[in-house]
């Protein structure tokens, strides 16, 4: 029960629905001493807009998967002595930086809300009407005719949500990623020793001080053999990875793994069918909850069989995280180069 505020949601569908026009106004000038006024009918406001909007201080979109429709007010109808109606209210949707929009009947891509402040008008609203006052010509002094506001546009779009992080943490389910999140960030993931503790990804801000200040980390919901096909929490996890610039692929080399050079090989297999593209993207190996000498065996055996360097690490007790933060910045200074000559690869 105490989850239902801070459920995490990537997908939602919005019916997006701007304001009518208000009518314009019909109406004859009456003043003492004037016999036969002239026209003063007022034009009609337009109707609100509805608008999407990405902001950091959004991380889901799971308030608009229950609210699923964004109204924005009518415009007022006009009035004489050429007074207009007020504007009808635009609506502003907040969504997380990272979403995308799609058109819901035809699938195509509108809009990629993957800054923050980048902002779309989903559907615009109706013109007001003109009020009797603008059909006063030269042949037609006393005019009655007015004009009633136009509808609103209206817009259903599907709403899907990649997370925008520096790196991010892969692996087996159970291999460590939400102990390293807590350890080196603020986020408090759940943290138990059973697969699928995570769910939801969480993000958390690393802080590495000067020059680099802080990095924003994902946890991505552990990985099982055959996600690349929708198996387990599969694409809907699978897609959160494709922004990050960095991965960092844990390995659980504790003495309860079975086999950390097969789960190492599952995770890449994966990756490689998911997205090929995404498996070059620049990563780091690290070997976790390495406590004992057995876990430093088993680091080196997949050293060896990866062909890589691997950092052994344990969150629990603290062991080569500062070598880790040092190997990323290190990492993160050489994808800046990269990235400025068009490449990436394993850092």
């Amino acid at each position: 029960m105490g989850r239902t505020e801070t459920m995490f949601r990537d997908e939602a569908v919005l019916q997006a629905l701007a304001g009518r026009g208000g009518d314009g106004c019909s109406s004859m000038r009456r003043e003492k001493y004037v016999a036969f006024g002239g026209p003063d009918g007022g034009d009609g406001g337009d109707g609100g807009d509805v608008y999407l909007q990405a902001a950091v201080n959004q991380s889901s979109l799971f308030a608009i998967s229950r609210q699923r429709v964004a109204r924005a007010g009518n415009g007022r109808p006009g009035e004489g002595n050429h007074r207009s109606g007020r504007r009808g209210e635009n609506v502003e949707v907040p969504v997380p930086v990272g979403t995308q929009v799609l058109d819901f009947e035809h699938g195509n891509l509108l809009a990629d809300l993957d800054r923050e402040g980048a902002r779309l008008l989903l559907a615009r609203g109706g013109k007001g009407g003109r009020g009797n006052a603008r059909f006063a010509s030269a042949t037609n002094q006393a005019p009655r005719h007015f004009e009633k506001g136009k509808d609103g546009e209206q817009r259903k779009v599907r709403l899907v949500l990649k997370l925008v992080a520096d790196l991010g943490l892969v692996g087996l389910p159970n291999a460590g990623k939400s102990t390293l999140l807590r350890r080196l960030t603020a986020a408090q993931p759940k943290v138990a020793d059973y697969p699928f503790t995570t769910l939801d990804p969480n993000l958390g801000i690393w802080e590495l001080g000067a020059p680099l200040e802080s990095l924003v980390l994902a946890d991505i919901p552990g990985l099982i053999e055959g996600a690349s096909e929708g198996k387990g929490l599969g694409h809907q996890f699978l897609r959160h990875v494709e922004r990050t610039r960095m991965l960092l692929h844990l390995v659980d080399c504790s003495a309860e793994a079975e086999d950390p050079i097969a789960d190492w090989q599952v995770i890449r297999g994966e990756l490689e069918a998911y997205s090929p593209v995404l498996a070059q993207r620049p990563w780091l190996l690290l070997a976790t909850k390495v406590e004992d000498q057995a876990g430093h065996d088993r680091a080196l055996a997949l050293q060896e069989a990866a062909g890589v360097p691997v950092l052994a690490i344990s969150s629990v007790v603290g062991t080569g995280l500062e070598g880790l933060k040092l190997k990323v910045l290190q990492a993160w200074n050489s994808l800046l180069e990269r990235e400025e000559n068009g490449s990436s690869a394993r850092l």
